[in-house]
């Protein structure tokens, strides 16, 4: 297995989030070569709450016992994070993060050289893969802004 098969899955999950009424947003979480999360983004459906991204509800899904040794995790994302989802992805220390395409809007890349003395040492910590496919993954942020734009409600 490999990051393009790994986004790929991502993809289809952003589609199958799209389909349900969310934005197309897909996340998982890898562990040795082997999917053991995933999420979509569900900020709408089934209820609306702006804390559903795809990387939260891939980490919610990720089973208790594989917190052990999270600098082994790899979490895909379609989307750059935002600082939310940065911000757990460091608290949990997760090691690597590969990410489809860049969020020059609300990504948050553009703090790393502003991050307070924890979240630094973690961000120095962890390998920041992107972007992966941004042929595949551009269109479906193109989709995510023009939905913001026209509700004026961002993920």
């Amino acid at each position: 297995m490999d990051d393009i098969f790994f986004m790929n899955r991502a993809i289809e999950l952003a589609l199958i989030a799209e389909k349900e009424g969310n934005l197309p947003v897909g996340s998982l979480i890898t562990l040795e070569g082997k999917i053991v999360a995933e999420g979509g983004s569900k900020v709408y459906i089934p209820r609306h709450d702006l804390t559903r991204h795809a990387e939260m509800e891939a980490i919610r899904a990720l089973p208790p016992e594989l917190w052990k040794d999270p600098s082994k995790l790899c979490i895909y994302t379609t989307l750059e994070p935002c600082l939310m989802c940065l911000g757990a992805i460091l608290l949990h220390g997760i090691g690597r993060v590969v990410i489809g395409t860049g969020d020059h809007y609300g990504g948050a890349d553009v703090i790393r050289d502003k991050l307070p003395p924890f979240f630094k040492e973690r961000f120095k910590q962890l390998e920041w893969v992107t972007p992966l496919m941004p042929d595949e993954c551009d269109p479906l942020h193109q989709r995510l802004l023009d939905y913001e734009e026209k509700y004026s409600i961002s993920e």
